[in-house]
């Protein structure tokens, strides 16, 4: 038994002119055709676009759909790389859907429109464009640096990115891919961070003079903080006294050369960099060591 075009689509629950274009497009053979020209399709050609349908309602496209009725792809190749994309997909829209939540928070105002902006423009680059503009960022700070210069190890710990974002990120991942895309976009931070590298070995504050106990410097420049101490004190130079005391002499010379190597190795950026490397990576968080440097830069110079 023979169907016209008009039965095939009301038995397939298409529109007439679908049969039409998968017909054209040589998903089935040739249909015969009545003494008035009208197509006419057997079962098997009718069970062929059932199956054409089929394909396309779980979103194959036209190459796919042809592919798989000529045999050089089997059902499980089509499958699985549907589900590919079908995961990828649910991940773009989980990742959506945080920024917009993050748009909600964010409000409408003027100054607030730049942050719908950047995650509008978040929401569009995947790992590999993310990847490459902190890889451009590293580039620009590291450029001609030779692999043995002091400094230059940073270089690779500086674009440990994530592959991905994870499936639901949390609001705070979010930000932390936004500030970090800002931080890198600042020609001024590339610059100060080569200028740390260039400056010599132990480029962070954690080994800023020989005889002086990074850790002891933290917990002592912590608790001053803590206690409102202030620099140039009776009690702020007591301190710098007892951080001091090494059997050397505390000269202004000393106290100025520890205060300007600390100086050039401190930067609040540079440590909220690897805050949000740590966000993105989920890694243990660490108590910033920037503000108790900060004090004793401060307390180092006071009586210069």
């Amino acid at each position: 038994m023979r169907l016209t075009i008009g039965e095939v689509a009301a038995r397939l629950g298409v529109a007439v002119r679908t049969v039409r274009f998968w017909t054209d497009a040589g998903l089935v053979d040739p249909p015969a055709r009545s003494a008035g020209g009208y197509r006419l399709y057997d079962p098997a050609a009718v069970a062929r676009l059932d199956l054409v349908r089929t394909l396309r309602e779980l979103g194959l496209g036209l190459p796919a759909v042809r592919e798989l009725l000529a045999a050089r792809r089997t059902v499980a190749d089509v499958a699985a790389e549907h589900l590919r994309a079908i995961d990828a997909e649910i991940r773009l829209l989980r990742l959506r859907r945080t920024l917009l939540q993050a748009v909600y928070r964010a409000g409408t105002t003027p100054e607030e429109m730049s942050i719908v902006t950047d995650l509008a423009a978040l929401s569009a680059l995947s790992a590999r464009e993310r990847q490459q503009i902190v890889d451009g960022f590293v580039d620009r700070a590291f450029a001609g640096l030779p692999a043995d210069a002091p400094g230059a190890g940073l270089a690779a710990p500086m674009r440990a990115l994530p592959a991905e974002l994870p499936d639901d990120p949390s609001a705070e991942q979010v930000a932390a891919w936004l500030e970090l895309a800002r931080l890198v976009a600042d020609d001024g931070f590339a610059a100060r961070v080569r200028e740390m590298a260039l400056a010599g070995a132990g480029a962070t504050p954690e080994d800023p003079d020989p005889g002086v106990d990074a850790g002891r410097m933290q917990t002592l420049g912590r608790g001053a903080l803590a206690g409102g101490v202030t620099p140039g004190s009776a009690a702020a130079e007591a301190l710098v006294a007892e951080l001091l005391d090494d059997g050397r002499p505390t000269s202004p010379g000393r106290r100025a050369a520890l205060a300007d190597r600390l100086a050039t190795f401190t930067d609040a950026r540079v440590e909220r960099y690897w805050q949000l490397l740590g966000v993105l990576n989920g890694w243990a968080p660490f108590e910033p060591s920037v503000p108790a440097v900060e004090w004793w830069i401060a307390a180092l110079r006071a009586r210069d």
